[in-house]
């Protein structure tokens, strides 16, 4: 039942030699890797704005315009670099695969910690102000905004993405471009609007006379960091190079200029319409709701622009479903996450990459209870700090390869290093206090559990290597002997079979029972006597009545009286109920003596199930 279920959600196993068929063509790729980046219009520009008014008479609503372009001009910086990066480096992993080619092990582990942030971010913000744009137009679903952000994370998002990249590529290839065609035809229609019926527009000498003083730079500076949320998921291409077509890196490239272009023209138009109208928070309607109803009133296409922006939101965090686990992929094969993470489930997706974000999107949803506001604080410092690492890295990538044209190349890395390196001081200054200190103390314990699980697997790889010397003198050492332990509580079919099992694979069969008093060993001797199974029976005296200490003793005096060549295996008769709750209603003796032996040095536990059919 079960089975046929899992069939039903996630679909059949793909073959290895399909997975050709699920690299993506650059229309899908669009839609699939570039979902965050252009959703971003959806609170990038609103993000803005609720800075800037927080101050009283709106004396800084004015600069809203210049942060605006100051974003412009950093996201044509960053997505310049980006193709630089996904020439680089066409196997993937983006900033932290760049950095450990250049910079080495640290830059490279905080690359990855901080771009494992921006994604369960990416995850948790998209998926929670797809809500909020629903609850806009929808005012009767406000207050039970956290369950619906679970059930699109884990019902939809989550089964999707199990199901493989091309179902869903497939899925929402158009609700990103009926989202893309809403946005430009709003964008159109009101700024023609604005060019034909002209509204009263704030007074621009009250910003003249406004003294750009400390307080309001640093208003400013918050409201640039909030409005740099619009640039997350541009890694997202370079992260995923391997999942385009041939050839992959020229498509990529192409990719992320199509994205560029097409998130400044919107963020442009957006930030223009919100000056236009003027437009000011309120609570439980988005900015983009304000500007649809301004263009369109509560027609069609105000609600045709409000669930496309749902559906956009909640695809975003797609981007995150498609680049987190690539990237986990290549970070667990250097060994700096848990191994399973490398590799492909049935449907040739990473699918415990895919498991590992929803659970930390989720946990993020319900503790800062779906508030696209308070998330946004946690957002784009780690993303800027990747940015930082995949450009400096591309410097050094230059001096090392000086390709032809390659002093141009160094020289504009280097100045988007600086710039975003800055964006990164900004964001942590200005944010410091909303959140901001999170991410910062999150990343250097990312890198504490990276280096501890790559400590563990150089561990293991060290205790679990057979030098050839030790092989030669096992091949020349004399027979060993195999020491068979088999715990007796009574004579019994189950102990029956375990004896005829124990005697195949030992040469030395001990039964041992436990008894705690003398008229129970006395009972069990006779029993044995007239059962002659052909084994030694020990008797352990336990007057106390425990069953555990005195069996593992006298397996510990074995052990101590075996040679070094020698074996022991411990074999433990167990019947296996045929109703689960049967179970409940028998002790656990056998689990907890494998459980407690399972530990022990040199030691072999091994279970003789017998299975009962009533």
């Amino acid at each position: 039942m079960m089975r046929m279920i899992r069939r039903l959600l996630i679909g059949k196993p793909l073959h290895n030699r399909e997975l050709t068929h699920e690299r993506l063509p650059k229309w899908k790729a669009l839609s699939i890797f570039s979902s965050d980046a252009l959703s971003s219009v959806a609170y990038g520009p609103e993000q803005i704005m609720l800075t800037l008014v927080a101050v009283p008479g709106l004396l800084a609503y004015g600069y809203m315009g210049p942060v605006a372009i100051s974003i412009l001009l950093l996201l044509a910086m960053v997505a310049l670099s980006y193709v630089q990066v996904a020439k680089a480096n066409p196997s993937g992993g983006g900033a932290y695969a760049i950095a450990k080619k250049n910079l080495g092990e640290y830059p490279a582990l905080i690359a990855a910690g901080s771009v494992f942030a921006d994604y369960v971010l990416t995850a948790a913000v998209s998926v929670s102000a797809g809500t909020a744009a629903i609850v806009s137009a929808f005012p009767a679903l406000a207050g039970h905004q956290v369950i619906i952000d679970l059930t699109v994370l884990f019902f939809v998002l989550t089964m999707v993405n199990l199901r493989g990249v091309r179902e869903s590529s497939n899925a929402f290839v158009f609700p990103t471009y009926a989202f893309l065609l809403g946005i430009l035809a709003l964008i159109l229609t009101g700024v023609y609007q604005a060019l034909t019926h002209p509204i009263t527009a704030i007074p621009a000498e009250s910003v003249v006379r406004q003294q750009l003083d400390w307080t309001i730079l640093f208003l400013v500076l918050r409201a640039f960091a909030n409005g740099c949320s619009s640039m997350t998921g541009i890694e997202a291409i370079a992260d995923s190079v391997p999942m385009f077509k041939k050839p992959e890196a020229k498509n990529a490239v192409a990719t992320t200029y199509w994205m560029a272009g097409i998130l400044a023209v919107m963020f442009t138009g957006i930030t223009f319409l919100t000056m236009h109208y003027h437009i000011l928070p309120l609570n439980d309607v988005t900015v983009l709701s304000q500007i649809s109803e301004n263009v369109f009133g509560r027609s069609p296409a105000y609600y045709y622009i409000q669930i496309t922006t749902m559906l956009i939101l909640y695809l975003a965090a797609n981007t995150a479903y498609n680049g987190l686990p690539i990237l986990l992929s290549i970070v667990a094969q250097d060994g700096y996450m848990p191994r399973y993470l490398a590799t492909r489930g049935e449907r040739l997706t990473y699918s415990n990459g895919i498991i590992l974000l929803t659970i930390a999107a989720a946990i993020l949803i319900i503790v800062f209870q779906g508030e696209t506001g308070h998330l946004i604080s946690l957002y784009a410092i780690g993303v800027f700090i990747s940015f930082t690492i995949a450009q400096s890295s591309m410097v050094i990538h230059w001096f090392r390869e000086k390709s032809a044209g390659w002093q141009g190349r160094a020289l504009l890395n280097g100045i988007g290093a600086t710039v975003t390196g800055l964006v990164v001081i900004i964001i942590t200054v200005t944010k410091f206090i909303y959140g901001a200190w999170i991410i910062l103390v999150f990343i250097p314990i990312m890198i504490f559990i990276f280096k501890s699980i790559r400590s563990h697997y150089n561990s293991v790889a060290k205790q679990l290597s057979l030098p050839l010397e030790d092989i030669q003198d096992a091949a020349i050492d004399g027979p060993s002997d195999h020491i068979v332990i088999v715990p007796v509580s009574t004579p019994t079919r189950v102990v029956f079979e375990t004896l005829k099992y124990a005697k195949v694979i030992g040469n030395r069969v001990f039964a041992v029972h436990i008894a705690s008093d003398e008229k129970t060993a006395v009972k069990m001797r006779k029993k044995w006597a007239t059962w002659q199974p052909g084994v030694e029976l020990v008797i352990l005296h336990s007057p106390y009545r425990l069953l555990m200490r005195p069996l593992l003793h006298f397996i510990e005096k074995k052990e101590r009286e075996k040679r070094p060549k020698d074996f022991i295996t411990v074999v433990i008769p167990e019947f296996e109920t045929k109703k689960w709750w049967h179970r409940l209603l028998h002790n656990q003796t056998g689990w907890i003596l494998r459980t407690s032996l399972i530990l022990k040095k040199k030691i072999i536990v091994t279970t003789v199930p017998y299975h009962l059919d009533e």
